[in-house]
């Protein structure tokens, strides 16, 4: 299984690229934060309830959590970006390195927040349902999963298919298009006289498709949102799928 997650894992090489970071830096904190404090007064979290950042990245959103009086982990694949975290760390905001295929602290958390499509990596279902199952089991009796991923129709219907972005007086050429059930971004530049070449695969997954994947769990359906200002879902119009779901 280790060969074929070494071939098949493109995240784990991207996302502790620093060339990652540099392409998305600009990336709106304010939309983040604005959803948090929606999702936050929503969820409404006890002062002693714990909250799992799943795939944190370089954990700034659980860092906004914890300011907001939030007991937070964030967990990520990425050793780099738990590395950057970890300077922000106090008793009530730690990181560590995990594979979300892997149960974390079984039955420690009251809320797991999978935040900005942070989900769908995987080559095949089976991994995601192994995902959602492991992450059931971080939860306590009771607890919730919020799992922010983006609205797939919407997202196909109006794929940019190339354009080219200049941060850091890098050119990045980027390409996107749907190939065998995953939207897939293509990431070409040069740096110091040397190509570089990197793709994001996410699968396409649509709202059946979550849905058939928490019947196989532990969890039930609670809300479905489809926005950051926790509106309905509208599976033509919506920008997000939001699911809530309980333990």
């Amino acid at each position: 299984m280790a060969a074929q997650q070494e071939a098949a894992e493109w995240f784990s090489t991207w996302f502790d690229s620093p060339y990652y970071h540099i392409l998305y830096k600009d990336r709106d904190m304010r939309e983040a934060q604005h959803f948090m404090d929606n999702l936050m007064g929503y969820l409404h979290p006890k002062p002693e309830e714990k909250i799992l950042d799943l795939a944190c990245g370089k954990g700034r959103h659980s860092l906004y959590l914890n300011q907001k009086g939030c007991d937070v982990t964030g967990i990520d694949l990425s050793e780099q970006s738990i590395a950057y975290a970890r300077q922000f760390e106090n008793e009530r905001l730690h990181f560590a390195v995990h594979d979300m295929r892997e149960v974390f602290k079984p039955e420690t958390f009251d809320f797991v927040v999978n935040l900005f499509t942070s989900f769908g990596y995987f080559d095949n279902d089976t991994e995601n349902v192994v995902a959602l199952c492991a992450t059931a089991q971080s939860l306590k009796h009771g607890g919730k999963l919020v799992i922010d991923f983006m609205n797939t129709d919407k997202v196909i219907e109006n794929l940019v298919l190339a354009e080219e972005k200049e941060v850091q007086g890098i050119n990045f050429k980027i390409t996107r298009g749907v190939e065998t059930g995953f939207i897939v971004k293509t990431i070409r530049f040069q740096d110091k006289g040397q190509d570089y070449h990197f793709e994001e695969r996410v699968r396409a997954l649509r709202q059946e498709d979550f849905l058939a994947f928490f019947q196989m769990t532990q969890l039930r359906m609670v809300d479905t949102f489809g926005d950051y200002e926790l509106n309905p879902y509208s599976q033509s119009a919506s920008d997000r799928m939001i699911f809530v779901l309980k333990k």
